[in-house]
């Protein structure tokens, strides 16, 4: 009677209890071989995926740092680049400028040269045409003296008709 009359915790058997107490240590047991073989890969493949995670953060944060820091240098370029463009702009529009000048002073040198050349030619063309009169009237003079002196052969008539032509036509007429 004693194993009766031993009661244990809240009235188990000590068999109960000792299974309890096995089972409990059993699951411990379990517990701690499925945490290492289970959890502890599972927690591992978290922490992972969580510094992953974390490096792609600081990595987006870091390319969209660079690339703010681009787009402030492009747009620094792009006035750099409008400025530039202005001043080759100015400085083609300065050398047009010049070269419009240059081009109308020659175009006026061309023409006061074509335009003396011209004139040139109009005073030779122009002697040329008084000498071509001279040498008409010269020609019709003779032929009016030949009718004249074939008229009235006279000789004294003749020596005063060649004197006062001579006399007329002057010495200027002779050195032209």
């Amino acid at each position: 009677m004693l194993l009766a009359e031993q009661t244990f915790l809240f009235n188990l058997d000590p068999q109960l209890l000792f299974d309890v107490i096995l089972l409990a240590v059993a699951v411990f047991f379990l517990f701690l071989l499925m945490s290492y073989l289970l959890f502890n890969p599972a927690r591992k493949l978290l922490k992972e995926r969580q510094d992953r995670i974390a490096g792609e953060i600081n990595d987006a944060k870091a390319d969209k740092e660079s690339a703010a820091a681009l787009k402030a240098e492009y747009e620094a370029k792009l006035k750099d680049v409008d400025k530039e463009a202005e001043a080759i702009l100015a400085d083609a529009r300065q050398k047009a400028i010049k070269n419009e000048a240059k081009i109308i002073a020659e175009a006026k040198e061309e023409a006061s040269r074509i335009i003396k050349r011209a004139q040139d030619e109009a005073e030779l063309e122009k002697k040329h045409a008084m000498d071509e009169m001279k040498q008409e009237m010269i020609t019709i003079a003779s032929m009016m003296a030949k009718k004249v002196v074939t008229a009235s052969i006279d000789p004294q008539i003749q020596s005063t008709l060649v004197d006062e032509t001579l006399r007329e036509m002057g010495e200027s007429t002779w050195l032209s």
